[in-house]
């Protein structure tokens, strides 16, 4: 369950210390690409933490979200229309809803922690 957030980490630390330049026009798509990563890395948390995860329905899912994303901000860009906002929209929906399920998960999974403590020293 922490393998997932420990890679997001540590992806994390690299993308900061290592530190690229990339045409400005570039960025709509690696924002979007960045966008759908983080999605279907909190999906797979969540689903880790709903006891369904399953690692091919995860990479396939993930690079997936990324080129789909990705092609559609191209898409977008042939035809005027601005869908970079719209996907942000759309994957940051995701990630807060995925964030409050995890967040969720880890609370009640304290407090339950907290309630076998207390019964044991009673």
């Amino acid at each position: 369950m922490w393998l997932p957030i420990l890679g997001l980490l540590i992806g994390i630390l690299i993308g900061v210390g290592w530190q690229i330049s990339l045409p400005i026009a570039y960025s709509n798509y690696m924002a979007v690409g960045i966008l759908a990563a983080m999605d279907s890395v909190f999906g797979g948390v969540r689903a880790a933490l709903d006891h369904n995860f399953d690692n091919a329905v995860f990479i396939s899912g993930f690079f997936t979200n990324i080129l789909l994303a990705i092609a559609l901000t191209y898409l977008g860009g042939k035809l005027g229309v601005d869908l970079v906002l719209g996907a942000t929209v759309a994957f940051s929906i995701r990630i807060f809803n995925n964030l409050g399920i995890i967040r969720r998960h880890m609370i009640l999974g304290i407090t339950r922690h907290w309630r076998e403590k207390k019964e044991d020293l009673s």
